[in-house]
């Protein structure tokens, strides 16, 4: 580790990644896993091919069937972890739905519902049952993606209003508890090429999105950049949502 005098011992840690079964949340359970970390990989779809990969790296993992959406399915996927391994000292927020790509008036209130629902309160449940285990250890680093949809995406109004509630949550609870050693901070990726993202262009966009860096990225680029922000390496960031966009700002 670079000589940073305020940066925690390494430990053999503990990662709870939600939507960790694949895309960016598989990509940073295994990029975590790979810096000592043991990883629980919690997500509605099965995540056993993530769990093997990381214990295949020497670390221990298991996969917890979460509904994000649902509080005690949250408690109880927090409190599993923590009876498993002792303790739980980083929180990764991958889960999201894109929802229905239409026009607003198109839209119903039950999918307005259904979009925020997943992609706002099951931040907030997430954060809420893991922060006061972070709080007892002194040390805890949490990390939620984040979208550009933030700014307004006109077929996409669910999904822009629920990523930049997220923004808002993370500008806001990331100023909470850094003297307690609680960072929390997120990750805007932009496009990365993963199950969300590829059926919805055409093979000709793909290979020419009009990025600057002239691709889209990899989710382990983006994985690299999770990984960073919750290291003990991170000493002096917290309520900062990183940019992972190929320089389109």
């Amino acid at each position: 580790m670079p000589n940073l005098r305020f940066a925690a011992p390494k430990e053999r840690r503990v990662a709870l990644v939600t939507g960790g079964a694949r895309g960016i949340g598989g990509a940073s359970a295994l990029r975590i896993a790979e810096e000592g970390r043991d990883v629980v990989i919690a997500d509605i779809i099965d995540g056993s091919e993530v769990v093997q990969q990381v214990e295949a790296l020497g670390q221990k993992a298991f996969y917890i069937k979460v509904d994000i959406a649902n509080e005690q399915s949250v408690k109880d996927m927090v409190a599993q972890t923590v009876d498993t391994f002792g303790r739980l000292d980083i929180l990764i927020c991958c889960a999201g739905v894109l929802g229905k790509e239409q026009p607003f008036l198109e839209q119903s209130a039950a999918e307005f519902q259904r979009v925020l629902q997943i992609n706002v309160a099951g931040v907030y449940y997430s954060h809420q049952a893991a922060i006061p285990h972070m709080l007892e250890r002194g040390w805890g680093r949490c990390v939620t993606i984040t979208s550009g949809a933030r700014h307004g995406a006109t077929n996409l109004v669910p999904y822009g209003v629920s990523k930049g509630a997220v923004f808002s949550f993370v500008n806001a609870l990331g100023n909470a508890y850094p003297k307690q050693g609680v960072f929390v901070n997120g990750v805007e990726p932009g496009r990365a090429l993963t199950e969300m993202v590829v059926p919805r262009f055409s093979a000709e966009h793909l290979a020419n999105p009009g990025v600057p860096v002239g691709r889209y990225s990899d989710a382990e680029e983006v994985a690299e950049v999770v990984e960073f922000l919750s290291s003990e390496r991170n000493t002096y960031t917290t309520g900062s949502v990183w940019s992972v966009k190929g320089g389109t700002g």
